[in-house]
């Protein structure tokens, strides 16, 4: 870590230090909530609401590969960054060339398993008669490229744990950027319709490893991606995995209760499950922002919690968590604002217009506490805190959600499985809530 980043980690004015971390961090996942919505978009434009429903029904199972990477790309910013604070640059080292080849090994075997099981996978998520071979064509592509859209979405975030959240961000917007200019050329100019998404979703992530692979060779960095600094030795592996895993779990499950919600909501036809499928990606918008702010923090509070600074910790705290509320209430009122004019966007026929209004304003009534919630899972993170952490992302997609999916359709039936989501939202962020505090108590043996 250079002296730059010391003097902004240590020294510089909160608001400073947190908003040239998070603002990068923020615009990364704007680039990934730009490049989710183009595929969307640019299907939509075919003006055939079927491919619609079959991109809402892969897209979780796709990202379960972005989840993944964010087992190392979260794990290993935590660990390298506290390693940093403590001074313990050879160790960080270490850390950095494990997710690279970790990536790689797991990648592998995830595309493997996802080629041989494919008809399996598309009945599991509820795919219909109309739906199956475009799900399927989308999907095969996708998992080809498995292995760079894991190294992609790790990488995106252990640059931050070193203070340099530019060069992250311009690894995102490169892949991201070349998937939405890509959209257009192969999936209407070219005319191979999903196909042609997904291969420029899968061509933007090679894109983003370049860029991550060239920024390590070139020794733009103090960390390394080299096989000869890999090892499993001195607790490196179940480092990472004991804070990344819990990080992941949240988005893991996400796709899980995604489609489980798309297999239910399959039975109230396939116009359903597009309205639902855009009202999702509304709804993100606001989330997308608010966990990109959360992960820009969670490197400035992690050098904390390994240099001590629990002064300046809590300061960091109490900032993000009144500027995250307030850039969260503000994306939730513009979301609403502008829903009816952002479904239009996306689909044509009324029915799923209808469905997708309904559903974009019952989700929207909790997404105001994302940017809070975002900070303090990041802040257990930053503090090592694996087991509330775990807790954490089990309850809000796992414990809380699923079980309230099933007893909401009961009685709702499919708003109750819009429904399931605020009230998740809502017990998981005072769950969150009250670890955290817990759990700070217990860091620095006093009350905050």
């Amino acid at each position: 870590m250079n002296a730059n980043s010391i003097t902004i980690f240590e020294k510089a004015p909160v608001p400073k230090a947190v908003l040239q971390n998070a603002i990068p961090a923020m615009a990364a996942m704007l680039m990934v909530l730009i490049y989710n919505l183009a595929d969307t978009f640019f299907i939509a434009q075919t003006h055939n609401d079927i491919l619609v429903a079959a991109v809402s029904l892969v897209t979780p199972v796709f990202l379960i590969f972005m989840a993944v990477g964010t087992i190392f790309g979260i794990g290993g910013t935590s660990v390298i960054s506290r390693s940093f604070g403590e001074g313990r640059e050879k160790y960080a080292k270490k850390v950095c060339s494990f997710c690279m080849w970790g990536c790689v090994v797991v990648g592998v075997f995830m595309s493997t398993g996802f080629l041989l099981f494919m008809d399996q996978i598309l009945s599991l998520i509820g795919a219909s008669v109309d739906t199956w071979e475009p799900g399927k064509t989308y999907l095969t592509i996708v998992a080809l490229g498995g292995p760079f859209i894991l190294i992609s979405n790790c990488y995106s975030n252990i640059l931050r744990a070193e203070g340099h959240p530019n060069q992250a961000m311009m690894g995102q917007v490169l892949g991201n950027l070349l998937n939405v200019l890509l959209d257009p050329l192969l999936i209407l100019a070219f005319q191979w319709g999903i196909a042609g998404a997904a291969i420029a979703t899968v061509i933007g992530n090679v894109a983003g490893v370049g860029y991550y692979v060239l920024y390590y060779i070139t020794g733009q960095s103090a960390l390394s991606i080299h096989i000869k600094d890999f090892s499993l030795k001195e607790n490196i592996c179940s480092g990472v995995l004991a804070i990344g895993i819990p990080a992941s779990l949240g988005s893991l499950l996400m796709s899980i209760s995604q489609i489980v919600v798309n297999a239910k909501m399959a039975g109230y036809g396939d116009m359903a499950v597009a309205g639902m499928g855009v009202a999702m990606k509304v709804t993100m918008m606001t989330g997308m922002v608010c966990i990109g702010f959360g992960q820009g923090v969670q490197p400035l509070l992690g050098y904390c919690v390994g240099a001590r600074l629990w002064e300046r910790f809590k300061k960091i705290m109490r900032f993000s968590v009144f500027f995250s509320l307030g850039l969260s209430v503000a994306m939730t009122g513009l979301c609403y604002l502008l829903r009816n004019s952002i479904i239009r966007v996306f689909l044509t026929d009324p029915s799923a217009f209808d469905c997708a209004t309904t559903f974009t304003s019952i989700l929207l009534t909790t997404s105001f506490l994302f940017g809070m919630f975002y900070v303090l899972i990041n802040a257990l993170q930053a503090m090592g805190a694996a087991v509330q952490a775990l807790i954490i992302n089990l309850s809000r997609q796992g414990i809380i959600y699923i079980p309230a999916l099933f007893i909401l359709q009961a009685v709702l039936e499919a708003n109750g499985l819009a429904w399931a989501q605020p009230v998740a939202d809502l017990l998981s962020t005072a769950l969150v809530a009250a670890l955290y505090l817990w759990t700070s108590r217990q860091r620095m043996g006093e009350k905050i």
